[in-house]
């Protein structure tokens, strides 16, 4: 029998599970990555590996969530710290959309990843949606005006820019909904 292994220890397996299948899915595509390749990435089994996750799609549903909500925490934390809207704003857009998209930008599947997380799971996506549109109503205290901001948001990532381009297209926007200098 082997030892239980402490809730930290758990923890960290985990992450490097998700982290694992995360680079697999950005760099494989989901349809080419297999368990044996996030297993053999993470330095784990394929058995255990399955203990923690029922499938591949189990996986990519998890990884997508923890990838994206755990950035959520950070946006609440841009949207209570000092500064005028302008600048909340941007570090809303920086913390959400812009750091996660220069991981993906680098990968060769990118473009497939959030397509699949759509496809398998409408429910996950949609509660990262309701909680990005939760910081942003903060930031607006205008619930019309923040969904018409997460509208604009996601559109510019429809032609899958670049890093540089996808930062200028935020700025402008943050500048557009800010242009009373607040």
């Amino acid at each position: 029998m082997s030892p239980k292994l402490s809730p930290e220890h758990m923890i960290a397996r985990r992450a490097r599970i998700l982290d694992a299948a995360r680079w697999c899915f950005l760099n494989f595509g989901f349809s080419r990555t297999s368990m044996g390749d996030i297993a053999q990435r993470a330095g784990i089994s394929r058995t255990l590996l399955y203990r923690g996750f029922k499938d591949k799609e189990d996986l990519f549903m998890q990884v997508f969530d923890d990838w994206m909500l755990s950035r959520l925490p950070l946006a609440l934390e841009a949207v209570r710290a000092p500064g005028s809207r302008r600048e909340r704003l941007f570090a809303v857009c920086r913390r959400v959309l812009l750091e996660p998209w220069s991981e993906m930008e680098a990968a060769p599947m990118s473009s497939e990843f959030l397509d699949v997380c759509q496809g398998l799971s409408p429910e996950v996506a949609g509660r990262h949606r309701a909680c990005l549109l939760e910081c942003l109503n903060r930031v607006f205290d205008d619930p019309e005006v923040a969904l018409v901001f997460l509208l604009a948001l996601e559109g510019l990532i429809e032609d899958k820019p670049r890093l540089d381009v996808l930062g200028r297209r935020v700025r402008i926007l943050v500048d557009h909904f800010t242009a009373d200098g607040t």
